[in-house]
């Protein structure tokens, strides 16, 4: 069955796409440099209307997250499949592009003691909590959680369009808004509930990640996956078996959907984070504690980070013996880009 213009099979039944793009974040490896996220910004948040946008944010955890306090806003689906009551987040709550103090700075009157600061009292801003994490010294914690848009095989942005301006394509699943046929009503943005849609007040129209789909069909890969130095951003089809992204997923399930009883089934998943050992009061490692508490981690990425976590674990533990592991070598990324995304290996600078 192929797709109306809404997203739906004729009888009026959301369909799945021909082919699943997916992208695989590997937190362990995750800088928090945001290279990602300004290579978003500058190819396509430059336009009126798009300042305080961040289609890729960088997010520190524990933490409140972009837009503030996302992940008890509501949205998705229950158990049920009902759709799931959501809240419109604010503009301040997403963060608005500050104003810098340039010309004190910088300026030809500049002030040799002045720094550069944002004018105004800004109050929250997308990486307001950035490296504060959470726990007690010596063993606090804190890890990056970069997001966009999870171009979810069950999407409630798309159910919650009332003008069918949200679409999911056939070919690989990427979710688009027609900007033409969105009125602004922002349903979209309550329903989803990882809150990775934003409101163009210029255009009124709703705007988000498009997983670099331009690129895509000239066989390069998402902007900020290319320009990720940690080599963290996996991308490809979950059906094509010779891919990282299927192997991580599903051949070796060590990938996990960010809280997967919201009920959309995201098609961005994450390889949970290590940490070193907790120390005791004498200053010895704990070995068999975590820094990290496991019921955090369950809390982000369900049950199965025990077991993903324990995979992973043995892995190493076959390395340090001498043994190969097909898991370590897909992690480490050894050639790049063939590794990491082989079907969009293309040189951008060529496009």
């Amino acid at each position: 069955m192929g797709f109306d213009p809404i997203g739906r099979s004729k009888n009026g039944e959301v369909t799945g796409p021909e082919r699943q793009l997916a992208m695989v974040f590997d937190l362990n490896k995750c800088l928090g440099c945001h290279t990602c996220s300004m290579a978003c910004k500058t190819q396509w948040t430059r336009d009126e209307g798009m300042e305080s946008m961040w289609w890729t944010v960088v997010n520190t955890m524990p933490g409140r997250g972009t837009p503030k306090d996302w992940e008890t806003s509501g949205g998705g689906f229950d158990e049920a499949g009902t759709a799931r009551a959501g809240r419109l987040p604010t503009r301040e709550e997403f963060g608005e592009a500050w104003k810098f103090n340039h010309d004190e700075v910088l300026g030809g009157n500049g002030k040799p003691d002045a720094h550069l600061a944002p004018k105004g009292d800004p109050k929250w801003g997308p990486n307001w909590d950035e490296d504060q994490g959470d726990g007690e010294f010596p063993n606090s914690y804190f890890f990056y959680l970069p997001r966009i848009c999870n171009h979810c095989t069950h999407p409630a942005c798309l159910e919650a369009c009332p003008r069918g301006a949200i679409k999911k394509r056939a070919q690989d699943g990427v979710v688009l808004i027609d900007e033409e046929d969105c009125r602004g009503y922002r349903f979209c943005m309550e329903a989803c509930p990882y809150k990775r849609i934003y409101f163009n007040a210029a255009k009124a129209a709703s705007q988000k990640c498009i997983f670099c789909y331009p690129r895509l069909e000239k066989g390069v890969a998402p902007a900020c996956a290319r320009q990720c130095p940690g080599r963290m951003r996996h991308v490809g089809f979950l059906d094509d078996e010779q891919s990282s992204v299927h192997k991580l997923v599903r051949k070796f399930k060590v990938a996990l959907p960010l809280h997967p009883e919201f009920g959309t089934q995201p098609n961005v998943y994450y390889i949970p984070p290590f940490a070193p050992p907790p120390l005791n009061e004498d200053g010895s490692a704990n070995r068999n504690g975590s820094r990290i508490p496991l019921d955090y981690l369950r809390g982000l990425f369900g049950k199965r980070v025990d077991e993903a976590l324990a995979t992973i674990e043995a892995e190493i533990q076959k390395r340090r013996d001498g043994e190969k592991s097909e898991l370590l070598d897909t992690l480490i990324v050894y050639s790049w880009p063939q590794d990491i995304f082989p079907d969009f290996d293309g040189d951008p600078s060529l496009l």
